[in-house]
């Protein structure tokens, strides 16, 4: 498992240096007495986008998790954004989950559709498949190299104007979407999302709001909420430099299971609680990268 270790640490390495609310969060938490050391912070799951043509998306890049013995579990269809998801569950509990999304590109008008793949066509074979998936160094350095030019930001803002999503992956390749803080587990006063979400915002974190700051699946069981994306300088193919939503950060929540409602709190395990993820909720914390939320937190 030392191979996986050191891929997820490659991975929140340049996240972390990308996404400045990871430590600010962090360092709030330390400052509260609520950690003591930011590797305390149990990581519930990680997310990434993928594009839906045959050579990519979730088929190719599951390759690399399922090597290391994560499982494929439930699907998730998102109409409106058009996007399918699954989410994969790890070889062992101290593990994340990992959220994978793609985007339906046929679903897409023409003009979309062919902005898209006149990048992606630049990938004419699956690279997974030629992806030595025993070398932790070969996956790092996959998953923070493009795969396709840089975008013109012509391209950029056209495929913005009809999918965010799509402009996000398409700019942003396989850069980690964003890690999920599990709150349930931190100490009390802090343990839920209401109570975290209070915390954060105390510290000026600005949450997305679209559905309500707490998102919360039917069963109750799943409360989550999240950052606004943070904003990035990025540099598009013909020299011009935008400002666009990079990365973000979740917080989760996972009640224990009516049926283990009698442990005590030393007895809860990971198996006692809420497992999986919920379409409603997954839908509303996508919007964290959208504009309609970047650019409320910048007012």
């Amino acid at each position: 498992m030392k191979t996986l270790e050191f891929v997820l640490n490659g991975l929140m390495r340049r996240y972390s240096e990308r996404v400045p609310d990871v430590n600010k969060v962090a360092h709030a938490m330390i400052a509260e007495g609520v950690i003591t050391d930011a590797n305390e912070i149990e990581n519930d799951h990680v997310a990434f986008r993928t594009i839906g043509v045959p050579q990519l998306g979730i088929q190719s890049f599951e390759k690399i998790f399922l090597h290391f013995g994560y499982k494929k579990r439930d699907f998730f269809n998102f109409e409106v954004k058009k996007l399918n998801a699954y989410w994969f569950s790890p070889p062992e509990p101290h593990f994340p989950r990992i959220f994978v999304s793609e985007l339906r590109v046929d679903d897409l008008s023409e003009n979309a559709q062919r902005i898209i793949k006149s990048y992606t066509d630049e990938v004419e074979t699956d690279p997974a498949d030629n992806l030595d998936l025993n070398d932790g160094v070969a996956i790092d350095e996959f998953l923070h190299n493009p795969l396709w030019r840089t975008p013109s930001w012509e391209d950029y803002n056209a495929l913005l104007k009809e999918s965010e999503y799509a402009a996000w992956v398409i700019y942003n390749r396989y850069y980690l979407n964003h890690y999920t803080i599990s709150v349930h587990n931190l100490k009390e006063g802090y343990n839920t999302i209401q109570k975290f979400n209070g915390f954060l915002e105390k510290f000026d974190v600005k949450l997305n709001d679209s559905g309500g700051k707490i998102k919360v699946s039917p069963d109750g069981g799943l409360l989550q909420s999240s950052t606004v994306a943070e904003m990035i300088e990025a540099e598009f193919f013909d020299g011009k430099k935008h400002s666009i939503a990079g990365s973000y950060v979740e917080f989760a929540e996972r009640k224990v299971l009516p049926q283990f409602g009698s442990l005590s709190l030393d007895e809860i395990e990971r198996n006692h609680r809420r497992e999986g993820f919920e379409t409603g909720n997954a839908d509303k914390i996508f919007e964290s990268t959208f504009t309609s939320q970047t650019m409320k937190a910048e007012m």
